[in-house]
């Protein structure tokens, strides 16, 4: 009974359609305290308090690898994949997840967080192993995979994945 509720609860959280469909074809902006362009790898290694904007949504974390595939459109490099550690927050308009890596494949639009990720959408939370998003139907799918280690910052508690589960808050209408 309590397997067959899990995918129930988490629509709930996460209702589809909540989010408006995401625009990965907008530039995207950066800022890091050092970077390091490795142009023979086509990469470029961000670290340093990272801030990545586009459009809605801003990802931040302690360091990023922004990898390009070569082409140069308009003079500038195409991004194909930012893998990011350290502390990843991840935000958009009504939603904010919180783990201990991401990879966002600009191809396939979609953004995979692992480690103690934490996914909050108004007073809901739900919390697991990894956390997929497809920016283009805004579905998020949570599961208990786990990443050994945790997550959290100091007075902030810690989040972690145990026995592969995926637990949450979720709140209810006042119906007084």
């Amino acid at each position: 009974m309590r397997a067959s509720l899990i995918p129930l609860l988490i629509a709930v959280a996460i209702p589809a359609g909540a989010q408006q469909r995401h625009n990965s074809n907008a530039p995207i902006d950066f800022g890091a305290d050092h970077i390091e362009l490795q142009d023979r790898a086509n990469r470029a290694v961000l670290s340093g308090s990272v801030s990545v904007k586009q459009a809605e949504m801003t990802l931040n974390a302690a360091r990023m690898t922004v990898a390009y595939t070569g082409q140069v459109v308009g003079g500038n490099p195409q991004v194909s994949r930012l893998d990011a550690s350290g502390g990843v927050t991840v935000r958009r308009p009504d939603q904010t997840a919180r783990g201990q890596y991401a990879i966002y494949d600009l191809n396939r639009r979609v953004i995979t967080m692992l480690g103690a990720v934490t996914l909050t959408q108004g007073s809901n939370t739900v919390n697991g192993g990894r956390l997929t998003i497809n920016l283009d139907t805004g579905r998020a799918v949570i599961d208990g995979s786990s990443v050994a280690g945790s997550s959290g910052a100091a007075g902030g508690g810690t989040t972690q994945s145990r026995g592969g589960r995926v637990t949450g808050t979720f709140s209810v209408p006042n119906r007084n």
